[in-house]
């Protein structure tokens, strides 16, 4: 055997035809010129206009002459009524008692519970309970309550609010704790009580 009767024969075929890709190079045209589109909508509405008026107003028409000839006056001071917003507030409404009460329920619920964490204490550890409830004294100070008992849930918090601050002193100082829980408590309670707790 030669060495030409080894090596197999070589024959050259034609490669298969490349698929067509019409419509990936379409859908890739379409992008594209949807953005474009996109960002001359929004160069059309975003840049300001060189004659000074914004994109999409009209131009005011110039002032005209009068036909005698005269000035014409200027505007006056005063804004027209008719161009000038009104800002009412909205009416108030008086929240009634059960409205309240669920919203302040949860910071009076946490009252108790805090009070008998600071009685359980020692010392630093429980500044940050009374902390806390102070927070808490202070939301129940900024909710709305209804007229009917307004100026009675007023002085309710500011009595609960002061015996929370004597409640710190005692805890800083350690002394008298028991009375300052004691007189906090009674406080929570009293708010408790006018809310129907």
């Amino acid at each position: 055997m030669t060495m030409d009767e080894q090596q197999p024969e070589l024959r050259w075929a034609p490669l298969p035809p490349q698929p067509k890709r019409t419509g990936r190079t379409w859908a890739i045209i379409g992008l594209v010129v949807a953005a474009v589109a996109v960002v001359a909508a929004l160069l059309f509405f975003l840049l300001p206009r060189t004659d000074g008026t914004a994109p999409g107003d009209t131009p005011s028409p110039a002032p005209s002459t009068s036909p005698s000839g005269s000035a014409t006056e200027p505007p006056s001071a005063e804004p027209n009524p008719a161009e000038t917003p009104l800002t009412t507030p909205p009416p108030s409404t008086d929240p009634t008692l059960e409205v309240f009460r669920g919203h302040v329920t949860g910071w009076l619920d946490t009252a108790p519970r805090g009070l008998d964490i600071v009685a359980g204490a020692n010392g630093e550890d429980a500044l940050p309970v009374v902390d806390t409830l102070e927070q808490d004294a202070q939301r129940l100070s900024d909710a709305r309550p209804p007229a009917s008992i307004s100026q009675t849930w007023r002085d309710g918090v500011a009595a609960y609010s002061q015996s929370l601050a004597d409640l710190r002193a005692a805890v800083s100082n350690a002394t008298g704790v028991s009375a300052a829980v004691d007189a906090a408590r009674t406080a929570a309670q009293n708010l408790r009580d006018l809310v129907g707790l």
